[in-house]
Order: C-alpha cells, then sequence, then structure tokens
C-alpha cells in the first residue's frame, strides 16, 4: 500500500481532529560521499487523542519521523503542520518553544541524572515548563510516589523508565512521543510502562505515538502505522483494542 493519511473508514476519521500532519516529507542525511534517504515522501495525519504504534524493523524511519514531528529534526523536503502551524517554517527559538510546551519525549534509554532524585528529575521539566505538575504528582501518575526521593541507581529499570514518562507528562504535552520505551525492559515490566502509556492517553486524552519493533504492541493502538525502508507501507485500523495486560509478545 502508498503512504496515506486517510483510512479507508473516512467517517470515522472526519470526526477526527488533526494534530499533526506531514505533507511530502523526507529526510536525507549525507554520510561522507554517500547520501543516506531516511525518509521517503510521507503523508500521514496524526489524530488527537489518539494511541498510535509505528511499527517497523530498525532503519525504517520510525525514528527520523517522529524526531522530525516533534521538532528534533526538520525535513529535506515536504511540510509539517502542528494544529494547523507549519513548524518547518519557524525558526529555531520559536522551534524550542513548540518542544517545550507542547511535546514530551519518552526514549529506550532513560537519560536520568544519576546525581538527581526522581523528584529532582521530574522537576527539571516541571520547572521550565507552565502549566505544570508538581513533581511529586506526576510521579504519584506513574506509581512511584514512594519512591520520589529516590536516586535512579536506587530504582530498577521499570521505574527508570517510569520516572522518565513522569517527566515527559509533567508538563502537560499535548503528545506523547515514546522511541522504544520498553525495549530494554523485561516482559512484565515492559507491560507496566505500557499500562502507565496508556492511562495517560486515556485520563488525560494526550495523543500517544510509540516505536516499536515489537508487533504484540500494536494490539493496543487505535492505529498501528507499518514502516519499511522509509516509508509508510500501510496504516491498519483496530477496531478492537487490548489492554496492555491482555498483551503477548
Amino acid at each position: 500500500m502508498v503512504s496515506s493519511p486517510i483510512s479507508s473508514n473516512s467517517e470515522i476519521q472526519h470526526e477526527k481532529i488533526v494534530l499533526f500532519s506531514a505533507e511530502q516529507v523526507s529526510k536525507s542525511y549525507q554520510m561522507g560521499e554517500v547520501q543516506v534517504q531516511a525518509l521517503k515522501t510521507v503523508n500521514l495525519n496524526l489524530y488527537e487523542g489518539e494511541f498510535v504504534v509505528l511499527l517497523g524493523a530498525s532503519g525504517s524511519g520510525k525514528s527520523t519521523l517522529l524526531n522530525i514531528l516533534g521538532g528534533l529534526d526538520i525535513p529535506t523536503t515536504g511540510n509539517v503542520y502542528f494544529r494547523g502551524r507549519n513548524l518547518t517554517a519557524v525558526n529555531e527559538s520559536q522551534l524550542t518553544k513548540y518542544r517545550r510546551e507542547h511535546v514530551g519525549f519518552v526514549f529506550q534509554f532513560y537519560n536520568l541524572i544519576p546525581s538527581l532524585t526522581a523528584a529532582e528529575n521530574v522537576a527539571l521539566v516541571t520547572d521550565l515548563a507552565s502549566p505544570s505538575m508538581k513533581p511529586k504528582d506526576a510521579l504519584a501518575l506513574v506509581g512511584l510516589e514512594e519512591r520520589f526521593d529516590h536516586f535512579p541507581a536506587q530504582l530498577s529499570g521499570g521505574e527508570q523508565q517510569r520516572v522518565a514518562i513522569a517527566r515527559a507528562i509533567a508538563k502537560r504535552p499535548e503528545v506523547l512521543f515514546c522511541d522504544e520505551p520498553t525495549g530494554a525492559l523485561d516482559f512484565q515490566t515492559g507491560k507496566r510502562v505500557l499500562e502507565v502509556l496508556n492511562h495517560v492517553n486515556r485520563e488525560f486524552g494526550t495523543t500517544v505515538a510509540v516505536i516499536t519493533h515489537n508487533a504484540g504492541i500494536a494490539a493496543m493502538a487505535d492505529r498501528v502505522i507499518h514502516m519499511r525502508s522509509g516509508e509508510i507501507v500501510e496504516i491498519e485500523e483496530n477496531t478492537v483494542k487490548k489492554s496492555p495486560a491482555e498483551l503477548e509478545w
């Protein structure tokens, strides 16, 4: 299938509010004398309040696409719109403001500062964003209210990832981009992290986009975007979603 922002169920999509729109977006990198095409002419809409999984092998373009949507990178060609605003036409200062006020990021490796407690790691974001949650309240949302004064070395991998999620959601972002958030975790711990992401999506209406190569996670998504060789090859909609507890992989 060719890349398309339009689902087969046009009536359902018509009722949704478009949060992001990527139009004819591509990305190339120069590696010495070789030009690498990381993303090829992608067209995609992301909708307000949906849970999306981007599925594909390493090198398929998943991270490149979300980095562009999140303002961490700029496309070589094409345009990206956030609530109708062309992000590819703004300057670096405006792009920084966009990332600070609207977007949360969660990565495979937690990027916590070892010398700061869990609450202090979360406060790094809340001190910059307004309005924001209190660090302890954000940690309570991910089930770590009793661990707020612990350092990263005193936390398990799953707990550290939940601190990273608390840090990302504390500024109340409209969208949460997660790049392999369960990639470094075991099966049960990964489920707990996905439960947190699912909770944030349902309770706060936060749009959540999760990059993974794990096909089992796709069952909990509203839509699954399949990528291969820098292209969207299929977009499927789940009529019945599984809870994280029901997932198998």
